[in-house]
């Protein structure tokens, strides 16, 4: 793995902190407090606010937003902090909805700006299983690449595992960013919506080098799994040692 130090800060839900290769960099905003309910196709019900405000993270150079459509992914407060960041990277069909972020397609490429040459690729993201992008919508991960730095892959809400084989087809990761938690929300034929253990166990056997992060594991009730049954069945299957559990608010070398 690549020495230069990331430093991982989980927030809460899918909102981690990213410093990295010089940049300040955060993936799906959701700053909104809790408990509270969002109204929806889908309703959805948010137990745990942020352990981080959004104040408290500083000027960012970039968000990382895998979707927009979900406010478990983007909230109320997240939305506003969009305004504040000089470049906002999605999916094309967010730069429609959403004023000032750039749409990336599935395997393009941005420049990030700074002294250290750094670039982020969007890569593809499957949120449930096959044909759920019909109603979950687009999703995209994320390769981070940096001069001296470490890759990181954030998978996004993807629950593809042939997915991460074509991530890895491409790039050495060295620490990878898994939404996790076996996410439902009644739609059996879709679900699992996000990694569960057995998926991320398998990603992680296609993963041999990289230090494990789970996100997105807590915070809402459309988690079917705690956090303890993913990092169980990654120990279970040889992976413990590249398991980096973060604990919320707490910025963790990596």
């Amino acid at each position: 793995m690549t020495t230069t130090t990331l430093i991982a800060t989980l927030v809460g839900g899918p909102t981690v902190h990213l410093a990295w290769a010089g940049r300040s960099l955060l993936t799906d905003p959701t700053f909104d407090p809790a408990p509270r309910e969002y109204v929806g196709r889908v309703p959805l019900h948010k137990l745990v606010g942020p352990a981080v405000p959004a104040d408290a993270l500083g000027p960012l150079d970039a968000v990382l937003l895998s979707h927009d459509e979900h406010a478990d992914n983007l909230d109320a407060a997240g939305r506003a902090l969009l305004a504040r960041v000089p470049l906002v990277l999605s999916t094309p069909g967010a730069a429609e909805r959403v004023g000032g972020v750039t749409g990336l397609e599935p395997w393009q490429t941005v420049a990030l700006a700074g002294p250290r040459r750094a670039r982020v690729t969007a890569v593809p993201a499957l949120h449930g299983s096959p044909g759920a992008q019909a109603v979950t919508g687009d999703v995209t991960g994320f390769v981070l690449e940096g001069e001296g730095a470490a890759t990181v892959y954030v998978s996004g809400d993807n629950a593809s595992v042939d997915i991460v084989g074509q991530v890895v087809e491409r790039f050495r990761v060295d620490v990878a960013v898994l939404f996790v938690g076996g996410a439902r929300v009644g739609a059996p034929a879709l679900e699992p919506l996000t990694l569960d253990a057995p998926l991320a166990v398998a990603a992680a056997r296609l993963l041999p080098d990289a230090r494990l992060l789970p996100a997105h594991h807590t915070d809402w009730a459309h988690f079917a799994e705690p956090l303890d049954a993913v990092v169980e069945a990654l120990v279970a299957d040889g992976h413990g040692d590249r398991l980096v559990v973060l604990e919320r608010g707490r910025p963790t070398q990596v």
